[in-house]
């Protein structure tokens, strides 16, 4: 009876299909591609994650919200999710950690919310059918109002083929100084998660930061002993520019490619990547190393993949895939120390399953200065 004292909230979406739920969040309206998220946990973590930038986040977990916000938790400086749909949503937040709870923490980052919809007929609906755009409102439509929201969600600008970037990367490079005498690695910023900072801190790495559009010359200018291309949202076709930085750095210094940086990669040396019919979102996702024939529990966030039997000249080979759907989920270079994973091994939030692929990066920087030849990617990749 308590959900009946709520404000009324729909979901709309291109095709037609109308949920009625209930508010909560900021009130208003918002319009984006709808994805699905299975991770039980990390709801604080998956709204600040800059590669859902654009994309409305479903919770496949029906209790979301029970142990608030921590100031602990952010991946970015803010929130990124276009809006978020849940089964239930607590507004009661019980966790020592807990900052504030997430009502207020969408209400201060102007975050739109629905629950009390089918979340399992909704993660049907998009696994069968594909992604797709949607609008959520906040109050009670009727059915002309529902065909506006439709023909709004329809009218919404595709991601397809749009660099987002630029929303998303720094404006201006940072340094994370260690005062030790640890190598140099830059970053270059395409929507960075901080947990692939600290990683690599952990890992012994003095970090720089750099923005989207950086150039080779202004990169190597900085002396790396190593290059991470990191994650983000959108096409991985779009920026073109992107594509162009990592051909031209590519066997210069090791080179290590998390998700969206992994596509850069593979469009980078001529290969090409695909949509997939709802992406790869959660905390769950069994992957095997072909390499070492082990097999990893792994955190995903994306919605395209690269095809590596494209990429000319056999210059790559699979080190990972996905064993739910055989799609590539890692990649090494045959002559230089370059590798890429599909998934995000920084594991926020995830298994930790990965984390020695920023342990293997770090021992290859740190043999890079002097080294009379360089260990390939395969090598690289091995746990």
């Amino acid at each position: 009876m308590a959900l009946l004292n709520k404000p009324p909230a729909v979901l709309a979406l291109e095709d037609g299909t109308l949920y009625r739920g209930y508010a909560f969040g900021v009130p208003g309206d918002t319009v984006g591609e709808i994805v699905f998220n299975t991770s039980m946990t990390g709801y604080q973590e998956i709204l600040t994650d800059p590669s859902y930038h654009g994309q409305i986040v479903t919770m496949t977990y029906p209790h979301i919200g029970n142990y608030g916000v921590s100031v602990y938790d952010m991946e970015s400086n803010r929130p990124f999710a276009r809006g978020f749909v849940v089964r239930e949503f607590s507004r009661t937040a019980s966790n020592h950690r807990a900052h504030q709870d997430l009502q207020s923490f969408m209400e201060q980052h102007a975050i739109v919310g629905i629950e009390g919809i089918d979340t399992r007929a909704l993660t049907r609906r998009l696994r069968t059918g594909g992604v797709v755009k949607g609008v959520i409102h906040h109050g009670a439509v009727d059915d002309a109002e529902a065909a506006e929201l439709v023909a709004r969600a329809q009218a919404h600008a595709d991601i397809d083929g749009r660099d987002m970037t630029p929303e998303v990367t720094t404006p201006l490079p940072y340094a994370r100084p260690t005062f030790r005498e640890t190598p140099r690695v830059v970053v270059i910023d395409f929507g960075i998660k901080h947990s692939i900072v600290y990683k690599l801190e952990q890992a012994g790495a003095e970090v720089i930061v750099v923005p989207a559009q950086t150039t080779p010359a202004q990169i190597m200018a900085l002396d790396p002993y190593g290059l991470v291309l990191s994650n983000g949202p959108g096409d991985p076709d779009g920026p073109r520019y992107a594509h162009d930085t990592v051909w031209q750095m590519l066997g210069l210094v090791p080179t290590y490619g998390i998700c969206m940086g992994h596509q850069l990669l593979g469009l980078a040396v001529g290969g090409t990547t695909y949509k997939l019919r709802h992406g790869h979102h959660g905390a769950n996702t069994p992957v095997k190393n072909v390499v070492t024939g082990e097999v990893e529990i792994t955190s995903q966030n994306h919605n395209y993949a690269v095809d590596v039997d494209t990429i000319p000249g056999n210059q790559f080979r699979a080190t990972h895939v996905n064993l739910n759907d055989g799609t590539l989920e890692g990649m090494a270079h045959v002559r230089y120390p370059v590798f890429s994973v599909q998934y995000h091994p920084e594991a926020s939030p995830g298994p930790h399953d990965a984390n020695y692929l920023f342990r293997r990066f770090i021992e290859e920087v740190n043999a890079f200065e002097g080294a009379t030849s360089l260990p390939t990617g395969t090598a690289l990749a091995e746990g």
